[in-house]
């Protein structure tokens, strides 16, 4: 079946949490590309994201309506406080040490999780409508190149996934993602926030 276009208004952003919390899959604009969401904590709507995606064994990001929701997922140490207080909300995804349960496929047993708050209304409208948290991975065929558009959603997941929000044309780069280990900062993948290399967090105080 075809997903339903959704406008962004308050009502479309009700009904798409609506989908969300039954377990549905909904593509949504983010400040960087347009993101796949279903509830992280529903087991069976994570598996179903990664049979859509077509994607390899690979943990799945978490969007957070803010500092605090992200704060209930992982353990955000001082550091991470530090680039979250810097860049969110914005394009950075912070992987931390998970300190609740969640569903093994969403991180694949890894006990990490990235988590971020985006600089998004949409994104964050829906964010807080599903409680909180929805997963933020993009919306594409795995390998193939981000969303930019609901049209492109539709191309690429249009009959995988049960809604898309149309909020424009997005032409934002992937967010950037480091590991916060203690003190230690480590570049995962380089995107729209640019790091030194060997940041540290002395060279965050400055």
């Amino acid at each position: 079946m075809k997903a339903i276009s959704l406008s962004s208004d308050a009502r479309s952003i009700e009904e798409a949490s609506t989908i969300v919390k039954e377990g549905g899959l909904v593509a949504f604009p983010t400040d960087t590309v347009y993101g796949l969401g279903c509830d992280p904590f529903n087991s069976a709507a994570v598996v179903r994201l990664i049979e859509a995606k077509e994607r390899e064994s690979k943990p799945v990001p978490v969007l957070c309506a803010s500092e605090e929701d992200a704060a209930r997922l992982v353990d955000l140490s001082s550091t991470a406080l530090k680039l979250a207080r810097r860049y969110w909300p914005g394009p950075l995804t912070i992987v931390a040490e998970l300190r609740v349960e969640l569903p093994q496929v969403l991180n694949q047993g890894s006990g990490w999780l990235g988590v971020r708050v985006p600089a998004d209304e949409i994104a964050l409208s829906l964010g807080r409508a599903c409680g909180g948290v929805i997963t933020g991975t993009s919306a594409n065929l795995s390998g193939r190149p981000s969303s930019r558009s609901a049209g492109e959603v539709a191309t690429s997941l249009g009959d995988r996934i049960d809604a898309i929000i149309d909020g424009g044309v997005r032409s934002g780069t992937e967010s950037t993602v480091v590991r916060v280990d203690g003190e230690s900062v480590e570049v995962l993948r380089r995107g729209s926030v640019a790091f030194e290399p060997g940041i540290t967090r002395e060279s965050l105080d400055r």
